[in-house]
């Protein structure tokens, strides 16, 4: 890992939760992760802008001392058949690493989007208000 000096930075942004997950750039080893949960104690601030930040800051201090100085980003929403727009604290974490003086290669989202999977919340003809 010593001459790669890249990683790539998973991060899983929902309106609930905020997850990122620092891989080397085969994604088979991790570095670091981090969540909401872990940075704040109230659960409503798990996914804020704020969180986001503190966590990015946290994770590039890890990586300047692990030696790496630059992050491919992978940003994923929950997907599938539920949201498919990432939530509030993607688009903080990336602004955060690039603040922190971490170098920011692609930024590629990865939200799994079914071709046709299981029927969607809320029924046939939406939820009705």
């Amino acid at each position: 890992m010593a001459e790669g000096k890249w990683g790539i930075a998973h991060i899983q942004a929902s309106f609930n939760n905020t997850i990122i997950t620092i891989t080397d750039l085969t994604g088979a080893e991790t570095i670091a992760k981090i969540s909401g949960g872990m940075v704040v104690k109230a659960a409503r601030d798990e996914s804020s802008p704020y969180t986001a930040m503190q966590m990015a800051n946290q994770l590039s201090d890890k990586l300047k001392d692990k030696g790496i100085m630059g992050i491919h980003v992978k940003v994923r929403a929950p997907g599938g058949n539920k949201q498919r727009s990432p939530g509030p604290g993607a688009q903080a974490a990336i602004r955060a690493f690039a603040r922190a003086g971490i170098r920011i290669g692609r930024i590629e989202d990865v939200t799994p989007i079914p071709h046709d999977g299981t029927q969607s919340k809320g029924g046939r003809r939406g939820r009705r208000v």
